[in-house]
């Protein structure tokens, strides 16, 4: 049975921050449903790999193709900025709500920003937050939460939107390990629901273990999965 289709491939990216390397030529291929494991240790890499492929940062050198044509190295910062509020879902270690909003404001936020009247943006919230068991701290503000919850709130708003990629960053890193594993639970089984491709950055062997397939980094280089990335690459003429 073949592969399924790339939904995003970079090749040779190289990223320096103020002359200190953060990647040095890595390659890696995020294909469409599937959940990837990018480890390694701190300060390998991992967390520019995912910004560059998710159109947060762009890398100095080396391609990022999207759907097998689309060059997001190349593309301007309206069109990524779409991207993010559409096709791409971001969480972060720490969650990032805002404070000053209800959980259910922080999930419907990016519908309402998106132009959703406020009545619909909240009832689909809602839902989301059903789907990741805290709809009953629907009005709570992220202060009010545990941790664990916090976190399941932050993945509702990254997929309220039916994004078609979730770029988690550490999403249990600030979490014990029963909590951890009842956001990972949660996670994978609404991705798997939805179809949706995770790229999932962890240092945790019990994190990455829930991925289909991992990728490791070493000195901001991928270890595996280089060929697959040139290959796709090729085949899309990048």
């Amino acid at each position: 049975m073949s592969n399924p289709a790339p939904l995003l491939a970079a090749r040779g990216l190289v990223k320096t921050y103020g002359g200190t390397p953060a990647l040095r030529g890595a390659s890696v291929v995020l294909r469409q449903g599937e959940i990837l494991a990018v480890t390694g240790a701190s300060g390998s890499g991992k967390s520019t790999l995912l910004h560059c492929l998710a159109g947060i940062v762009r890398p100095d050198e080396g391609s990022v193709v999207h759907r097998g044509s689309e060059r997001l190295d190349r593309a301007s910062e309206k069109r990524l900025s779409t991207l993010r509020r559409t096709e791409f879902g971001v969480v972060f270690q720490f969650g990032q709500l805002i404070p000053e909003l209800t959980a259910a404001d922080n999930v419907a936020l990016p519908l309402l920003l998106a132009g959703a009247p406020r009545a619909e943006a909240l009832e689909r919230a809602g839902e989301w937050l059903e789907r990741f068991g805290v709809r009953e701290r629907a009005g709570a503000r992220p202060g009010e939460l545990s941790g664990g919850q916090a976190q399941r709130v932050a993945l509702a708003r990254a997929l309220v939107t039916g994004p078609k990629a979730v770029f988690a960053d550490e999403p249990t890193g600030a979490l014990d390990s029963l909590a951890g594993e009842q956001v990972m639970t949660a996670l994978v089984r609404t991705v798997r629901e939805c179809g949706t491709s995770v790229l999932l950055v962890t240092h945790d062997a019990q994190v990455a273990a829930y991925a289909d397939r991992e990728v490791r980094l070493r000195d901001g280089a991928v270890l595996t999965d280089g060929a697959d990335a040139d290959a796709v690459l090729l085949e899309a003429g990048a």
